[in-house]
């Protein structure tokens, strides 16, 4: 099979938007709130407005900078075994890095989101076959805003083998997130041999870099670990209403961040996090599963390949509030246009609308449509045994496939056989079962997963050194 590749973007196109990302950086610049970053970037080369924080790139220094990036690299979870890879034409699936409200599986409602809530959905990640990086999901009320991001990323790595990820709100807590992970991959070379986490860095559109997201983007690079730069540039809100506008501010904006990157620590690998949204023009709200957000998402897959990075993308959303025909649309429509692309990773699985709050349902639901999509991404072959001429020849008219040998071969292969969620019983059989939906099969799902699921434990030696980081940075940051 030749593989199934998702243009949006003309490469004349590709080249107009490179070109007015070059001319938004050279003359507008961006506003860099950060006084250390703003001197390395004027002995860099750039030109620096220190009074208004202004910083304008010339060319020659954003195109060094993306020359000199990393275009590859892998995560490792705590099992080595358990990787996410980045620019090898992987699919990796991420759940949400964490929301502050919940969505109860019994009833539907939005709460505050508790400890419960977050052990249960760090052991679903786990579970879940499709889920590459397990995220927190959930940012439950009682801890303290001081040194949350420890806590959550000690119980992400005591509770999953796979990779991990919470949101790191500032340089402080920084420290103590990569402290963790030394201590689980032996010591700091360890870390930078085998990186374990991910700098996110978000610009603030229009065409801001915000302090503490650079302090944490400081913390990791010079640890070693990788970088992945997404701004959330919103179509008639903060960035033009033209989706061709808002693509060359957003892109703009991400080779701000690699240069950046570049700068502290030259040959850092980036991933290009293409995220634009639309504002709803009737609600003034960002919108999650507009049409227009996959779009925006295939074009933005080509921007960074262009200059050679792995891709994320913010696909397999929706703003709807249920687990509707709504839902379905907007959340598979958009996964699959952004893996077809050829993007590298997906976020954020197991979220409800714009990011009103996360839940076990939707991760579930998330996890199967990625299983769906990965089989249409895979393609089939073409060649003689697949075409089995002669097989058809000797089987005939009225004959039966069934107990061939090719199809004892060939039929796990070449079919996707769907998990529980999903029906394909008869009607009377689907009937006897109790007529349920897919949110009612998925809902039996995370029951089931949470009955039984044991992640693998971690050794208690290694536990209890993890627990003595999170008291220190208790005692400090609290």
């Amino acid at each position: 099979m030749a593989g199934i590749h998702v243009r949006i973007l003309s490469d004349g196109e590709i080249r107009d938007i490179h070109e007015a990302a070059l001319l938004i950086l050279r003359d507008a610049g961006v506003m860099v709130h950060h006084e250390g970053v703003l001197k390395l970037l004027a002995e860099a080369g750039a030109q620096v407005e220190r009074q208004r924080k202004i910083a304008r790139f010339p060319e020659q220094l954003v195109m060094d900078c993306v020359a000199r990036a990393g275009k590859k690299y892998v995560l490792y979870g705590r099992d080595p075994a358990r990787t996410a890879r980045f620019g090898y034409s992987d699919l990796a699936l991420m759940s949400s890095p964490g929301q502050r409200a919940w969505i109860d599986s019994q009833t539907g409602q939005l709460r505050p989101a508790t400890m419960q809530d977050l052990r249960d959905a760090i052991r679903m990640g786990d579970a879940l076959p499709n889920i590459t990086i397990v995220g927190s999901m959930a940012q439950p009320a009682e801890l303290s805003e001081n040194d949350r991001e420890v806590v959550l990323t000690a119980e992400l790595v005591k509770n999953t083998g796979k990779p991990t990820r919470t949101w790191v709100h500032n340089g402080r807590t920084a420290r103590y997130v990569l402290e963790i992970y030394r201590a689980i991959a032996g010591d700091d070379g360890a870390l930078r041999a085998r990186p374990m986490v991910e700098a996110f860095l978000e610009p603030i559109s229009p065409l801001q870099l915000p302090r503490d997201g650079l302090d944490v983007l400081i913390e990791f690079v010079r640890a070693g670990q990788p970088a992945s730069i997404g701004p959330m540039a919103m179509a008639s809100g903060t960035a033009p209403a033209t989706l061709a506008g808002t693509l060359a501010q957003e892109n703009a904006e991400i080779l701000a961040g690699v240069v950046i990157t570049q700068i502290l620590e030259p040959g850092t690998p980036v991933t290009y996090g293409g995220i634009p949204h639309i504002m709803d023009p009737r609600t003034s709200i960002c919108s999650f599963g507009s049409p227009e957000q996959a779009l925006m998402a295939v074009a933005m897959v080509q921007m960074g390949r262009f200059y050679g990075f792995p891709v994320y993308i913010n696909v397999g959303l929706t703003d709807s509030k249920v687990l509707d025909v709504q839902a379905g649309i907007e959340k598979a429509s958009t996964m699959v246009l952004g893996a077809l692309a050829g993007a590298d990773t997906f976020g954020h699985a197991g979220i409800c609308g714009t990011d009103h709050g996360a839940g076990l349902a939707w991760l579930a639901v998330d996890d199967a449509i990625m299983g769906y999509v990965k089989r249409i991404v895979r393609g089939f072959q073409v060649n003689p045994e697949t075409i089995a001429a002669d097989l058809v020849r000797m089987v005939g008219p009225a004959g039966s496939y069934l107990a061939e040998e090719h199809t004892v071969k060939h039929f796990r292969e070449e079919l996707w056989l769907p998990g529980r969620a999903w029906t394909r019983e008869t009607w009377d059989l689907w009937e006897a079962q109790g007529r349920t939906s897919m949110a009612d099969r998925i809902l039996e799902e995370v029951s089931h997963i949470l009955a039984t699921h044991k992640s693998e434990l971690m050794d208690e030696a290694l536990a209890q050194e993890i627990d003595r980081i999170v008291e220190c940075a208790k005692r400090e940051l609290g």
